[in-house]
């Protein structure tokens, strides 16, 4: 185990600089279409043969902004050329705004339906790219897309209808990565009413995804925002309650608003539904812990060590030492694919590996502990 915060924000910091980006920046983007690529494959290879899905386009643009920013790496020409490509080539032909949904391994539109979740991704994007290189054009990108989110799916029920296309059920999620590109919004503009628009949807969180009785997030909801499963049989994914502590937090430091009640009580409950012996992160547990997948994912663990990050400076005197441990756990189990700057997306039951491929979506994930970490290894004692 890493002795310190700080050795382990280094360590961390390091891969990404060093092996992560260097890799997503030399293999990434297919030099003849000009988009990004879907995943490495386990040998370090790029997957040539896997549909490519829009949103990772705005993803590794949010990524190379971030990571550019922070001066981490030069990634504006490969933001600028992800952002550029998404406008020429998957836009939507015909729904007056927004984007498509999926490309074949040619980069070719195959699905045009409209996915709430995919244009979080494009908000986050453009709030990045505005924020690192200072172009008004992203701006104004989100100004027009939120405009035609709220024209197209905004729900009387409150937030946004999931798409154009039929669903089984609302999600939390889409409005969980929509809370943090309106955050992200407010702080690169500015402008109160992203900050406006994020409290929307932490009123969401407040009276509809969070249950108070059982201390969990839930995740999927009839139209009106009823619970779509009885609540002892709902899904729980314990990696939402930490990314929700995480953003929570955010929110608390832009506005001031109390949050700690909620982010005490799904760090506490998310500990002990969600983690199995070896410190991993189940993909999706009932209420009470019992798995529904036996699977763990890295970005679960992600999500974790920044809400351990977010307890510890709310005073929990264990969490830093958590979170110490937890970053030993994602080199040992998930930064450690044969391609240096690749990783181990997915273990098993045993916590034997089982998706070796490494998806470029995951940089997204990564990039944003790095700099959570190194951020408070900075302010530690």
């Amino acid at each position: 185990m890493t002795d310190t915060i700080k050795d382990a924000a280094e360590r961390l910091e390091r891969w990404i600089t060093q092996e992560a980006l260097p890799l997503w920046q030399r293999l990434g983007l297919s030099p003849e279409q000009g988009g990004h690529y879907e995943a490495l494959n386990a040998d370090g290879g790029i997957d040539l043969d896997s549909k490519i899905r829009v949103r990772v386009q705005a993803r590794q643009a949010f990524s190379f902004a971030f990571a550019h920013h922070r001066g981490w790496c030069d990634g504006e020409a490969v933001a600028r050329q992800l952002m550029s490509f998404v406008h020429d080539h998957t836009a939507h032909p015909s729904a007056g705004g927004g984007f498509t949904h999926l490309m074949g391994p040619d980069f070719e539109v195959i699905d045009h339906k409209q996915d709430l979740y995919d244009h979080a991704f494009f908000l986050l994007a453009y709030a990045w790219c505005y924020r690192a290189f200072g172009d008004t054009a992203y701006l104004a990108g989100a100004e027009r897309l939120i405009a035609h989110l709220d024209r197209r799916f905004g729900s009387i029920h409150g937030g946004w209808i999931e798409g154009d296309y039929d669903y089984p059920w609302r999600r939390q999620n889409p409005h969980m990565h929509l809370f943090e590109a309106m955050m992200a919004l407010y702080e690169a503009s500015g402008e109160g009413r992203w900050l406006a628009r994020a409290g929307e949807i932490f009123a969401l969180f407040q009276t509809r995804f969070f249950s108070s009785e059982r201390e969990v997030l839930f995740e999927f909801f009839e139209e009106d925002w009823q619970l779509k499963h009885a609540p002892a049989q709902a899904p729980v994914e314990p990696g939402h309650m930490f990314e929700w502590v995480w953003l929570l937090d955010w929110y608390h430091r832009l506005t001031g608003h109390p949050v700690e009640a909620y982010t005490e009580a799904l760090y506490r409950k998310g500990l002990e539904i969600g983690l199995v012996p070896s410190g991993l992160v189940l993909d999706e547990v009932l209420p009470d812990g019992t798995p529904r997948k036996h699977t763990r994912r890295s970005w679960g663990l992600t999500e974790l060590i920044k809400a351990h990050l977010v307890r510890a400076r709310q005073g929990d005197p264990e969490a830093e030492g958590r979170a110490i441990k937890a970053l030993g756990d994602l080199f040992t189990y998930y930064l450690t694919a044969t391609t240096p700057g690749a990783h181990v997306d997915q273990r098993g039951s045993e916590d034997e590996v089982t998706m070796d491929k490494a998806p470029a979506s995951t940089l997204y994930h990564l990039v944003v502990l790095a700099a959570e970490v190194s951020d408070y290894a900075r302010t530690a004692p």
